[in-house]
């Protein structure tokens, strides 16, 4: 038996050779030759059988072990970085915490992106001015000396005061205006809970236009944001850090963070940037706003080293009744964009104030701000109030006056309106009575810091931060997007009522031109004056002379001579 399968395994060893010499399967042979010695020493047919399948299994089995244990090595890396991943997100919130205590951070499931979640400061706010209690005792203990007011009529036409002008204005008195200061805030329609989108790295997903302060929102995002929920997540702005001002853009020095982070009741806050406007102060401000209201003025380096060099700005960092806040790493390259930082997003700002009077840098109030709040916004039960324009009510027509007169880029004007016309947007009509107008006069915003005042804002900025830099194209769009979501409105009052409670100056370069202007006509340069070759004495040239008189070389001194048509002599 063993000779037999010996005699197998020399056939078998003879027709491995015969390839060999051929040429073929030589690695084989030499294989299957060493093989052969083992099995020879076993002697055995029934391992000569299942020994190669047990071979082969075993070989099977082991490939597929070190598949599995592959898959187990990778699935136990995976996890392992995502636990320290999220263990360091979690030690870098507790280290937020330590610093920031009034606001949350944790990671949102809401976008496919990783970003964090900004909320809102929910600190109790302090109790109203004394004056507001003598509401709560007698609702009736102060007259209304506004109840019959009416508009007077418009003055008669004055062809040396084209344009507008301000009209009559009914102020109660400011203890009466404090006193009718809600005590509670007022209810926000829809809208309960609003807190901010945070991304360290902010992220461009689209081609679209925006910048890394405000976090690049892809369209997707955008809709959202107009879709009213109780609880809300949006961007605006500041989306480097949950504390605006604080290493986010639009950085703010820490002494001025902590002062705009004191309660108050009224704030009244401007800005000018790239030295652009000069400084107004504020008139006919009561005591009481004098020691309860403070007056913020935003400006940049190069605004404040001309208040420096001008000696307006004194030790305490002040102008005046205006606290100067020094703004660095402005976000935009354009002074007017940056303005509309602190111009729309002051809630963020200023986290735990009531009201809040914004007026541009060229304005100055001569109002007090308590009777301005109680015209405009306490005595309409409104939340937000804003002048509409003087002239114009069309957001398409006031598109094209942006572009005739170079406000910003056309191209740019252009697509912005294309895309809110794709989006629904019509020329304004009757028909879109209550609304009085879609263009605002966006250099006053009177505003109550309720969650839906704050979103509308957030996307208002979202808007311009997307599109062009001017605010009254896009300020229709989010409105009408909101109202038609939840019952809320705008007191948009007539542009002449807002001339009453603010002057408008010029901006910085026409004063210097007007200025200059004026200094060459009081002090006329040598070329005016031209001296006799017989005398010393100055000898100046006549006046001019009006429309109605001739000229000394009027046609009747002159001959036309037989020449050319052209020439003449005269005497």
């Amino acid at each position: 038996m063993t000779g037999w399968s010996l005699g197998l395994r020399t056939g078998s060893d003879g027709s491995l050779q015969q390839l060999a010499q051929n040429g073929v399967l030589h690695s084989q042979n030499s294989f299957v030759l060493r093989k052969g010695s083992k099995t020879s020493l076993s002697g055995s047919r029934e391992k000569e059988r299942f020994c190669p399948s047990i071979c082969r299994f075993l070989v099977r089995r082991q490939v597929g072990m070190l598949i599995l244990g592959a898959f187990t090595l990778l699935a136990f890396v995976a996890g392992f970085c995502m636990v320290n991943k999220d263990d360091a997100s979690m030690s870098s919130e507790l280290d937020f915490k330590e610093r920031f205590e009034n606001n949350t951070y944790h990671v949102s499931a809401l976008l496919p992106r990783k970003v964090m979640v900004c909320g809102e400061n929910n600190a109790q706010l302090p109790p109203p001015h004394p004056l507001a209690m003598i509401q709560a005792k007698d609702s009736n203990a102060f007259l209304d000396p506004c109840r019959n007011f009416a508009f007077p009529p418009p003055p008669p036409g004055d062809r040396r005061r084209i344009g507008p002008r301000p009209c009559p204005v009914c102020y109660i008195p400011v203890e009466h205006a404090i006193a009718r200061m809600p005590r509670v805030p007022s209810a926000s329609p829809g809208l309960q809970h609003l807190t901010y989108f945070h991304e360290q790295i902010p992220m461009k997903t689209e081609p679209h236009r925006g910048s890394e302060f405000g976090g690049y929102p892809s369209l997707v995002e955008r809709n959202a944001s107009f879709d009213i929920k109780e609880s809300m997540t949006v961007h605006c702005g500041f989306v480097k850090g949950c504390r605006p001002g604080d290493q986010t853009g639009f950085d703010i020095d820490a002494a001025d963070l902590k002062e705009m982070e004191q309660f108050h009741d009224v704030i009244v806050a401007s800005a000018i940037f790239g030295n652009y406007d000069v400084i107004q102060q504020p008139k006919n401000s009561g005591k009481i706003a004098q020691e309860n209201v403070p007056f913020y003025m935003f400006v940049d380096e190069e605004t404040e080293a001309s208040l420096k060099n001008s000696s307006l700005l004194d030790s305490r960092n002040r102008v005046g009744l205006w606290r100067i806040i020094l703004v660095r790493n402005v976000p935009y390259s354009d002074a007017r964009r940056n303005g509309k930082v602190p111009k729309l997003l002051l809630h963020r700002l200023f986290p735990n104030v009531r009201y809040s009077i914004w007026i541009d840098g060229k304005l100055q109030l001569v109002v007090d701000p308590y009777q301005i709040l109680e015209r405009f916004l306490w005595r309409q039960n409104a939340t937000f109030a804003i002048s509409r324009h003087y002239r114009r009510f069309d957001v398409f027509e006031e598109a094209e006056a942006n572009k005739a007169a170079g406000k910003y880029d056309n191209v740019s004007i252009d697509h912005q309106i294309d895309f809110y016309k794709k989006e629904g947007l019509t020329a304004y009509s009757e028909a879109k009575l209550p609304i009085t107008s879609d263009v605002p006069e966006g250099c006053v915003i009177i505003k109550e810091h309720i969650p839906i005042t704050n979103l509308f804002t957030c996307l208002w900025f979202n808007e311009v931060d997307r599109f062009t830099s001017r605010d009254q194209l896009s300020f229709s769009t989010v409105r009408d997007k909101l109202m038609a979501k939840v019952s809320w409105t705008i007191n948009m009052f007539l542009d002449c009522e807002r001339r009453n409670f603010v002057i408008q100056a010029y901006h910085r370069d026409l004063l210097e031109q007007r200025a200059h202007m004026t200094v060459v006509r009081s002090h006329p340069p040598p070329s005016l004056v031209r001296y006799s070759s017989s005398s010393k004495s100055p000898v100046r040239r006549p006046p001019k002379r009006g429309r109605g008189e001739r000229k000394s070389n009027s046609r009747r001194h002159r001959r036309v001579g037989t020449g050319s048509r052209g020439s003449s002599t005269t005497f």
